[in-house]
């Protein structure tokens, strides 16, 4: 596989809200660059109901070997002008007879409509 690709990963600052809870604060979103990513299509779907017609694309995202991306569940992608969501949790692949990681791989996905 080619890891000539890279995102950016957007991840939410905090405040707290009216009753003092900790919120998630997308105005406060800190981006990080992430190279050496491998980007494929995973899923176009379109949905028709009586009042829109909503379209998901969907991405497989795999890091190349030897790197760890710090990518969350609850973190945004911007990546070929769009802004996606990780889709589920982020798989962390380990490396053989060690504690390290070998690789991550997650979903992303863009719902449009």
């Amino acid at each position: 596989m080619m890891f000539n690709q890279s995102l950016v990963r957007v991840r939410a600052g905090t405040r707290p809200d009216r009753a003092g809870n900790t919120v998630r604060d997308w105005a406060t979103a800190t981006r990080v660059t992430v190279q050496q990513v491998n980007i494929q299509p995973s899923i176009q779907q379109e949905t028709t109901d009586a009042s829109r017609t909503a379209k998901v694309t969907g991405w497989h995202v795999q890091s190349a070997e030897g790197t760890a991306p710090d990518i969350r569940a609850d973190d945004r992608i911007e990546w070929d002008g769009m802004t996606c969501q990780v889709d589920g949790e982020v798989a962390r692949w380990p490396e053989l007879f060690t504690d390290s990681v070998h690789h991550i791989e997650f979903e992303m996905k863009r719902v449009t409509g």
